[in-house]
């Protein structure tokens, strides 16, 4: 019985926890943004790396231009004048004559992240104080300048939020969607609620001064992903990352099989070499091994077949109340694809092992090309 005493201590532990987790995750979508932030408005310079036609990239890109912020600056910096995206900049700068947007191009590589040595032009080109560098991808709401600056509150070093997935077309884009909303953003949402935010690539807000103090942009370029060193920078002046109250969406479109997992192993590999305490648990995270506990406890006869089931409903279902709070998506198929996403997470730790490398949009990005990296999770 000793054997099936601990596997009932792991399915309790593992309740309770999803309970904690996505309590406190409903109780935050519910809240308003906090208060004590940035008043008066300052102007912000607003940087968006482009790069190819992505999914609904037309509509994110045009949510930038905003009428509800007065004072504000736009600069879209692309590596290539040949790439396709430029004409689709260009048209959207040329319907909003006014607000003060450029297209920056030029491909300076001063580390080996494609994404930040996009992005050196706008930071050096970017007239104010304020800057918020947002990924081509996220749908900007009209007020989201407001919302960035009211969570400045006092010991901020770094605002940023983690992309929901919105309107995905197909089950691989609904599996994208399962490992972004009710799974890394619940975990992400939650961190933050305990006052531990990591920032996320996808959107950081800076005030100049703290990123400069902390080395600047390129400084970023020395880890394996932008959000990874924007965190210890933060942390290291002894400030906080904290999250918007719900993250901003994005947009998925349709996925196909390989991008998903490649995206998910990249990612997971990246947490792997910058948090590497942390990812240790994230094998047991999930609903895989829970879901496990419940079927060795009904086929050793500790709980009855229905108990086991109906501990299974109260996990999904759990998920899907709050996918439900939060308008993420949450359809039969969507559910399919938390049951998928679950049983693919302890792959997905096992495959972040195999290597310190991956492919992101072209580029081959290994740990030899990270100053300070060993490829064992120190940097």
């Amino acid at each position: 019985m000793q054997a099936e005493f601990w596997i009932a201590a792991f399915v309790i532990v593992a309740f309770v926890i999803q309970t904690i987790t996505v309590g406190t995750v409903w109780m935050r979508l519910g809240r308003r943004a906090p208060k004590g932030g940035i008043a008066g408005r300052p102007p912000v310079s607003v940087l968006r790396p482009v790069r190819g036609i992505e999914n609904h990239i037309e509509e994110t890109l045009a949510s930038t231009f905003t009428p509800a912020y007065p004072d504000y600056e736009i600069l879209f910096c692309c590596a290539d004048a040949d790439d396709p995206i430029v004409p689709v900049v260009e048209r959207l700068i040329a319907a909003h004559p006014q607000v003060d947007a450029r297209l920056l191009i030029g491909d300076e590589r001063p580390s080996g992240n494609p994404k930040l040595n996009n992005l050196v032009k706008g930071w050096y080109a970017a007239k104010y104080d304020w800057i918020l560098m947002a990924d081509s991808n996220v749908l900007l709401p009209p007020d989201y300048l407001d919302q960035l600056l009211g969570h400045w509150t006092p010991g901020t070093g770094l605002v940023s939020s983690p992309p929901a997935g919105i309107r995905p077309e197909g089950f691989w884009a609904a599996l994208e969607a399962a490992f972004l909303n009710t799974y890394q953003d619940r975990m992400q949402l939650m961190s933050d609620s305990m006052g531990n935010g990591f920032a996320q690539g996808k959107m950081l807000f800076w005030r100049r001064d703290i990123l400069e103090d902390a080395g600047g942009l390129v400084k970023l370029g020395q880890e394996m992903a932008e959000d990874v060193a924007s965190t210890k920078a933060v942390r290291g002046r002894g400030l906080k990352v904290r999250l918007l109250t719900a993250p901003l969406p994005q947009p998925l479109g349709r996925r196909n099989w390989a991008e998903v997992w490649n995206r998910q192993v990249r990612w997971a590999r990246v947490r792997r070499l910058g948090f590497l305490g942390l990812f240790m648990a994230e094998i047991a995270s999930g609903g895989f091994f829970p879901m496990l506990g419940l079927a060795l406890l009904g086929a050793t006869g500790v709980l009855s077949w229905p108990m086991a089931a109906l501990g299974a409903l109260a996990w999904y279902g759990a998920e899907w109340l709050l996918a439900r709070r939060a308008s993420w998506p949450a359809g039969p198929a969507d559910i399919a694809a938390w049951l998928l996403r679950d049983a693919l997470i302890p792959a997905l730790w096992v495959s972040a092992w195999a290597g310190s490398g991956f492919e992101w949009r072209g580029n081959k990005m290994t740990v030899a090309q990270i100053p300070g990296q060993d490829g064992k999770g120190r940097g």
